[in-house]
């Protein structure tokens, strides 16, 4: 057995000053005590604070890799393994608008193939498309737009091994409220984004049982005084989580603040939205099949608009406290528990509990990356 000495143990709704936590010896967490149990090997980061592995709900790619090419290498090696430097220890794999068979390749690769992560592990599958509409493409593809239809949840969930976690749309689309009522009987949670919708037609969403809004402000009709929009719906609904893009480009600071004041950090979920240049120099690369400009700490559609991002999760978190707009715990949870409770799956990651899996992350004073530990043992180290 082994014991860890720190100044800080971030739990999921408190901080434990110093003392131990102890490891069991398959990686599991054990209990935290004030003095060290006798008996049981010491790893001192006196000076440093422990928290949960962070979870990353909404990623495209990183390091060279992305989802949509559905590779397993990619998944499992590069993207899996280079999560780990970005303090991730749990993840969904994002692939973006495409075809039902493309669709169905990736989900069929990750659903085989998802156990062999030599990183970050697998929980899952977000699909950020293909149901929205043209108004808020982005950087999706508006041909393969097009209507949400269960059949291809229950093809692409078979495909995927029950992988299929969350799948997002624009509510103002055709048959949504009764598609998100089916898709949310069956287990997959459903999220809104890349959408013209007015608040009314939000608000239904949400109602039918549509819980997360897709990288908040970007992609998404605006707030005004007459008509509040998906933003005003965003902030209005207290049961259902926002995500961010915090990377300083996508959001500014004043307006990530107003969200996390209004949602709190047990609604406000860090997401990156990276993509494969993520972890890599500056230069042009591909973002599904569109062409974009890296430069500057953030990712660059030719309209000038930013695309994605570069985003490392661990430095979110680092950013919304520098910041001054949460505090460390509060900046610790939006990336870790919140996102897992977000898609369900806080039973197996986001949080330091006895008997669940042994990830976790060491920070320094100033929040940057020290280490990250899967299953008990270090696999990273800055």
């Amino acid at each position: 057995m082994k014991t860890i000495h720190a100044d800080t143990f971030y739990y999921p709704y408190e901080t434990h000053q110093g003392g131990y936590l102890t490891l069991t010896d398959d990686g599991h967490f054990g209990e935290w005590t004030p003095d060290q149990p006798q008996g049981t090997e010491l790893i001192d980061y006196t000076g440093y604070s422990i928290a949960p592995g962070l979870v990353e709900t909404h990623i495209h790619g990183t390091h060279g890799a992305d989802v949509q090419d559905a590779d397993v290498q990619g998944l499992t090696q590069t993207m899996s393994e280079g999560l780990l430097s970005a303090g991730v220890t749990s993840w969904l794999p994002s692939p973006l608008t495409d075809s039902h068979e493309n669709l169905r390749h990736i989900c069929e690769v990750i659903g085989e193939h998802a156990s062999e992560a030599a990183g970050a592990k697998i929980r899952g599958i977000f699909f950020e498309g293909p149901f929205f509409t043209e108004a808020h493409k982005g950087a999706q593809n508006p041909k393969y737009m097009r209507d949400a239809e269960m059949w291809e949840i229950d093809a692409w969930q078979e495909a995927a091994h029950g992988l299929l976690k969350k799948v997002a749309l624009a509510p103002e689309r055709a048959g949504s409220e009764d598609f998100i009522r089916k898709a949310t009987a069956a287990g997959v949670t459903i999220a809104l984004g890349h959408s013209n919708a007015s608040y009314d037609e939000a608000v239904r969403a949400v109602e039918a049982g549509a819980s997360i809004w897709v990288h908040t402000f970007n992609g998404m009709s605006g707030l005004t005084h007459q008509e509040p929009g998906m933003v005003g719906a965003a902030l209005n609904t207290p049961n259902t989580y926002a995500e961010l893009i915090c990377d300083g480009h996508h959001v500014r600071p004043e307006a990530a603040k107003i969200v996390i004041d209004t949602k709190k950090s047990d609604h406000t979920v860090l997401i990156t939205d990276s993509m494969r240049a993520a972890g890599l120099p500056d230069g042009p690369y591909m973002l599904g099949e569109f062409e974009v400009d890296v430069r500057d700490g953030a990712a660059w559609l030719p309209t000038g608009r930013p695309a994605a991002s570069v985003l490392q999760l661990a430095t979110a978190v680092k950013n919304v406290v520098d910041w001054g707009i949460a505090s460390p715990s509060e900046a610790i949870r939006m990336a870790s528990l919140t996102p897992a409770k977000s898609v369900g799956i806080d039973d197996v990651c986001g949080q330091i509990k006895p008997g669940l899996a042994a990830d976790f992350i060491v920070l320094d004073k100033a929040l940057s990356l020290k280490a990250t530990y899967l299953d008990g043992q270090k696999r990273y180290e800055a």
